[in-house]
């Protein structure tokens, strides 16, 4: 039997994840610990040492830092002073001395955006407003000392777009927002792309003409310049995603369903609207795009099918691609790179282990190992994550993974089938915190892309419209069915968990078919899709068609939402719940979790109830992640019989 792995190691805060390197490639930043708090940190690149280098351990190296990186650790410092939530995403101003990040207030996702200036240390908050959502529109290098930020403080629905001067801090509003759902600007920093969302859950690609060099409209067929380009329909939406303009500024890189079932990397010309397809996939939508820093053309594609898969489409990286996945078994993920295209970032994600960072030098086409993010996880034995597909009962293929306790026979196990939220996303193959954590403690994970999931095309995806409760729990229920089949699992001992929509998933569970599981696992699910609906935050409407088309009209459709809801059913549960919230949530409120707790309370049902105060769409803190995870493992070997970590 392999040794359990503490919650600390899974769950706790990484050593170090998420470098950047900076513009000049002269230093690298990343994210680690300062006195338990995720922060910001800096150290100068340079030289040059054996590619085999571990990187070492700590956030700013410490002496077991490996010279082989070309990273001075011991010149590590961090260069921001959280003591609260910790931070999680930042980027490189292009004039690379400022640092970006975004920070919210007890999870409420009303993000402010700051900044701190590595020459001098001070930090801003860029934004001084009271709840807002800013969200960076973009940064060119062609413009360095401009960032563009999008800003909904004079409507809560509507994103404004914000020009903000990094030397001075002053930021003006540029354009008023007449009810787009999102911008695109070009490499000059002019706005000259927009998504105009249509009452049908369809939308307009606007787009306004200009000089490639001055960055300023030259007008069209209204007072702003704006023109349509073309008319995404309501069922390409979800598959449809504005990528970038070219460098020269005269066309548009999407990844479009238009004339496919999948998501295809199009050109579109925009002086005759002509699209050109660039690359496509018969199964798999098409995932990202990697492109040339200066001219924008698309260089490598990546096809998200049961693993990365990779299409090259400029023959002068084709080398440097064969080399990289010479470097590490796993999937590389391209993290950034300098501005002289001469050092890229590569992040390595495997499934039984730590995602790994590299250094890869294009001159040489060698590569240094930085570090990895979780690097205690290299003591205990992990699980492989396997690609597995059923047929659901109405013929549809579903892929999802399996992980199995590692060293235990594959018979009659007890199971956790873990929902992902969304819906319109999808679980993935690699490093899976939650995965690994059900596999060590003796549970089959079982991860199922329900009908809905993205990367499988539009009519997977539509597939999943108004069967929230239905169709897609049937696909839960079916791949039940399916390892129960196989004689891998145990039909007794199956618990349903999970986060946003999964939460909604076990509730379900619960509340539906309680005679297929055990026991379920609620975090920051829905339970009343009408009052969901009616509480989305503000910024969500200007796509608000799109998700009654998903889900439900609350105006229209409230006996048909009720009749989804697990709170509509709360009566029929005869498992025990264990129900977790943020009392912050913007997305799913409190409110969810209070009304299905209230009718567990009046029917004698079996519950836990765990409201974490300082938190909101999920677990940011790690002393309130570890503390839930601490209850969920107790509550799930209580029923289950899994293992347990005292």
């Amino acid at each position: 039997m392999v040794d359990l792995i503490p919650r600390e190691v899974l769950f706790g805060n990484p050593e170090r994840t998420a470098p950047r390197i900076s513009p000049d490639g002269r230093s690298l930043a990343w994210i680690a610990p300062l006195d338990g708090v995720l922060n910001v940190w800096v150290a100068p690149l340079g030289g040059s040492g054996d590619a085999s280098g571990s990187g070492g351990s700590g956030g700013s190296g410490g002496s077991g830092a490996d010279a082989g990186s070309g990273v001075d650790w011991a010149a590590a410092k961090a260069v921001t002073a959280d003591t609260d939530r910790g931070i999680r995403t930042f980027a490189w101003a292009p004039d690379g001395r400022h640092l970006l990040y975004v920070q919210d207030t007890g999870g409420d996702e009303n993000w402010r955006l700051y900044d701190v200036d590595l020459v001098t240390s001070a930090r801003r908050d860029l934004t001084p407003f009271d709840k807002i959502h800013a969200t960076i529109i973009g940064t060119s290098k062609r413009r360095p000392a401009e960032v563009l930020v999008g800003i909904n403080a004079d409507n809560p629905q509507l994103h404004d777009v914000y020009r903000l001067d990094l030397v001075t801090g002053d930021l003006v509003k540029e354009i008023e927002n007449p009810g787009y759902a999102g911008w695109l600007a070009d490499e000059d920093l002019a706005v000259r792309c927009a998504i105009a969302p249509l009452p049908d859950g369809s939308f307009d690609v606007l787009v306004r003409d200009g000089s490639p060099t001055s960055g300023e409209p030259a007008g069209g067929e209204d007072g702003d310049g704006w023109r349509k380009l073309l008319t995404i329909p309501a069922e390409d939406a979800t598959s449809t995603d504005v990528v970038s303009f070219s460098g020269d500024g005269r066309s548009l890189l999407m990844i479009s369903a238009a004339g496919s079932d999948t998501g295809r990397l199009v050109r579109v010309d925009l002086a005759t609207g002509d699209s050109t397809v660039l690359a496509s996939d018969p199964d798999n939508d098409i995932d990202g795009v990697l492109l040339h820093p200066d001219t924008q053309d698309p260089q490598i594609v990546t096809v998200l099918a049961d693993r990365l898969e990779y299409l090259v489409l400029d023959p002068s990286v084709a080398d440097d691609l064969k080399a990289i996945r010479a470097l590490h078994p796993g999937d590389p993920n391209f993290s950034g790179r300098d501005d002289a295209d001469s050092t890229w970032l590569i992040a390595f994600n495997v499934d039984a282990g730590s995602v790994t960072y590299f250094l890869y030098d294009r001159p040489t086409r060698t590569g240094r190992a930085l570090f990895e993010a979780r690097p205690e996880l290299s003591g205990y034995t992990l699980a492989a994550m396997e690609p597995f597909s059923f047929a659901a009962r109405d013929g549809l293929v579903i892929h999802g993974y399996l992980t199995f306790p590692p060293g235990a026979e594959r018979s009659s196990l007890p199971a956790v089938v873990d929902v992902h939220g969304g819906p319109q996303v999808r679980d993935t193959w690699g490093y899976n915190p939650e995965a690994q954590w059900f596999a060590n403690r003796g549970y089959l994970c079982v991860q199922v892309n329900y009908r809905g999931s993205t990367g499988y095309g539009k009519a997977f995806i539509a597939a999943g419209d108004r069967e929230w409760g239905a169709k897609m729990h049937d696909d839960l229920i079916d791949a039940v069915s399916y390892v129960v089949g196989q004689g891998w699992v145990d039909p007794a001992q199956v618990a349903i968990y999970g986060g946003s929509y999964g939460g909604y998933a076990a509730l379900v569970g619960a509340a539906f078919t309680p005679d297929v599981f055990r026991c379920a696992v609620d975090i920051v699910g829905p339970s009343n899709l009408k009052t969901l609906l009616e509480t989305i935050p503000p910024y969500w409407a200007p796509m608000i068609a799109q998700l009654y088309r998903r889900v439900g009209n609350p105006e229209t459709d409230e006996e048909f939402l009720w009749s989804r809801s697990p709170l509509s059913r709360a009566r029929d549960i005869r498992i025990p719940l264990l129900i977790a919230q943020g009392a912050n949530d913007p997305r799913v409120k409190q409110a969810e979790s209070e009304q299905i707790v209230a009718a567990l309370v009046e029917a004698g049902i079996d519950h836990e109830y765990m409201l974490f105060p300082d938190e909101g769409h999920g677990f940011a803190k790690p002393e309130n992640r570890i503390k839930f995870y601490a209850a969920a493992e107790r509550f799930l070997a209580r029923y289950l019989g899994g293992r347990f970590e005292e």
